[in-house]
């Protein structure tokens, strides 16, 4: 049987799980964040790739087959932030849906996905719903310069959700692939952030950190980096107080 060692930081508890999930996914911690409706179990898989347990319900956050899902928990929601093959991949949806399970994406997603994964609900950029009990905001994610040509974006404006979701009185931001754009400046009371950091296509690291700068979460996790080093981005934010910085191993290192 695994053992868990619990660790009191800055007001959260730490549970650092030895099992690990798969090769693929050498990720092995999961953070157990305290609501005021109860606890937020939050696992890093792998590259974008996130799980999140609550009020015994489990939300996979784009899932990606090139993670190993071997003995992950299939989900009562899925979120999908747009229709990149690393964030929409119909085939690990497929495996990780049972019955019941509900699927949450931007239109753009909805409308590749096209019926290969079932039914398939959306929102635009600025809604909100409240689905098992979470208030689910989608923001925006996008390029501001970043594109294969001029006025040719990577992510344009409107293509895909970040998504903030609130438990209790938590607040989750999942940025989904973005650059430090205005709306991200101008986010609120985030308790937990995850940041991506992959140029071109997204943020350096530099970038990444005065974005967290700006709307200051008391917890960020560098995700989505590879090519990047996460280090790099916990230390342009050494001297920034009240963010604790979380790395975890996401994209295949030893």
């Amino acid at each position: 049987m695994a053992k868990t060692l619990p660790i009191a930081l800055c007001g959260f508890l730490l549970v650092q799980v030895s099992t690990a999930f798969g090769a693929a996914t050498p990720n092995k911690q999961t953070d157990l964040v305290q609501t005021s409706k109860g606890p937020l179990r939050i696992t890093p898989l792998f590259h974008g790739s996130v799980m999140l347990e609550y009020d015994g319900k489990i939300i996979h956050i784009d899932p990606w087959s090139q993670a190993d899902y071997t003995g992950i928990p299939q989900a009562d929601f899925i979120l999908i932030t747009h229709t990149h093959a690393d964030h929409m991949d119909a085939a690990m949806i497929n495996k990780l849906k049972k019955p019941g399970t509900l699927i949450l994406s931007s239109p753009a997603v909805e409308d590749t996905l096209n019926g290969a994964c079932g039914i398939v609900e959306s929102m635009a950029n600025g809604e909100r719903k409240t689905l098992l009990g979470i208030d689910i905001e989608a923001v925006p994610m996008y390029n501001l310069v970043r594109g294969s040509e001029p006025g040719n974006p990577f992510h344009h404006k409107g293509i895909g959700n970040g998504y903030v979701l609130t438990f209790g009185d938590t607040r989750v931001y999942i940025s989904g692939d973005t650059e430090f754009i205005p709306e991200m400046r101008s986010l609120q009371n985030i308790a937990v952030a995850f940041i991506c950091m992959n140029p071109p296509r997204t943020m350096p690291t530099a970038e990444a950190a005065d974005a967290v700068k700006a709307f200051r979460p008391r917890i960020v996790y560098p995700y989505h980096y590879r090519g990047q080093n996460p280090q790099d981005f916990a230390d342009a934010l050494k001297a920034t107080p009240g963010v604790e910085v979380r790395i975890r191993k996401l994209e295949g290192e030893p």
